[in-house]
């Protein structure tokens, strides 16, 4: 097993193992002092995990509800969040209860919102079932549900209590939704670790060590800087474009196909040719995409409406070398040149 201990506002563990929700009921027991869970899953995860999960919380003394969404982005809505809170207060759940999101990205998002916002915050565990969830969102605290007007505009940050990683059930993912955690993968070469990226280009990496590797990059990032506030932004890189691209297509193209042409849109915008074909030549690999169909004009109004954005510009993400982000401020006519530059290339 290995384990990674995050130490923030909230300290807590990341514990990965395969095989790992066979013993999901003994580690929530060890950090969860309620006798009540609130198991909430998608509809595709529950055909495949819920019953291995609930047999082994129940196993370990807790009372479980299990509540399940449709899978997709669409979910991640006011109308669920809504709906969950509801269902926690009908069933009676009290501070020292606790959520569990078993899934991905879309489920432990909405969970940890919900675990937030409850009586001001009940516990909250994460066991991700995709390698986006794995690698990215699981951890950091940042949780929140997508309004009409963009992603993550309403959430809160807020560390869950636990994350059970387990690399099994990055087996049963079809191969555009493991493309999908890739794009972070990837993300965090282009950042912080040209060996990675290195290594990620060979292809001698196993999940589990993909996964460590990641979370240990995170890690380090959210400790120093939690509220996204400093240095945490940089693991922003590809998002302003890329939840862009989502919002454009309606959510039809995926947060890490967003992500995806995000990176190298910016990339195109900025760094040599070497950078960029090495970028784009991992993508490709990948089955991820590096370009869309929207025009640079398109993606620059959409843009406007995202977090990143400041008064009178946005705080872009760039690598100029591999393994070195970095941020730049550009103003919004600067903004739209990069834009359009990185779309044209």
């Amino acid at each position: 097993m290995q384990r990674i201990d995050v130490s923030a506002s909230r300290r807590y563990t990341v514990l990965i193992q395969e095989g790992i929700l066979s013993n999901a009921g003994k580690e929530c027991a060890a950090v969860i002092r309620g006798n009540k869970l609130l198991l909430l899953t998608d509809e595709t995860v529950a055909a495949l995990y819920e019953q291995t999960t609930r047999a082994s919380l129940e196993g370990a003394g807790f009372s479980v509800f299990t509540y399940r969404i449709p899978a997709g982005e669409s979910s991640k809505s006011i109308d669920n969040y809504l709906k969950i809170i509801s269902f926690l207060a009908e069933h009676g759940f009290t501070r020292s209860d606790a959520l569990v999101a078993l899934g991905g990205g879309v489920v432990g998002d909405l969970g940890g919102f919900c675990a937030a916002s409850y009586l001001r915050g009940i516990g909250f565990v994460q066991i991700p079932t995709t390698l986006l969830a794995c690698v990215d969102s699981s951890v950091g605290g940042k949780t929140a549900v997508n309004l009409p007007q963009g992603k993550n505009l309403l959430g809160a940050f807020y560390q869950p209590w636990l994350v059970l990683c387990d690399p099994l059930t990055l087996n049963t993912l079809p191969p555009s939704v493991y493309a999908d955690g890739m794009a972070e993968v990837i993300k965090y070469g282009m950042l912080s670790d040209a060996d990675l990226f290195a290594q990620l280009e060979k292809g001698t990496l196993t999940n589990g060590e993909i996964i460590a590797r990641c979370v240990t990059i995170k890690r380090d990032i959210v400790q120093q800087d939690e509220r996204d506030s400093g240095v945490r932004g940089l693991l922003n890189f590809g998002h302003t474009i890329g939840h862009t691209v989502e919002k454009c297509s309606q959510f039809s193209i995926s947060h890490g196909s967003g992500v995806a042409i995000g990176m190298a849109i910016v990339t195109r915008a900025v760094a040599d040719t070497t950078l960029v074909c090495r970028l784009e030549a991992l993508l490709t690999a990948t089955g991820l995409p590096t370009r869309c169909s929207f025009t640079p004009d398109e993606l620059y109004k959409a843009s406007l409406s995202d977090k990143k954005r400041v008064t009178d510009g946005i705080q872009a993400v760039t690598v100029l070398q591999l393994g070195q982000g970095g941020f730049t401020l550009l103003s919004l006519p600067e903004w739209k040149a990069c834009i359009q530059r990185g779309c044209m290339s």
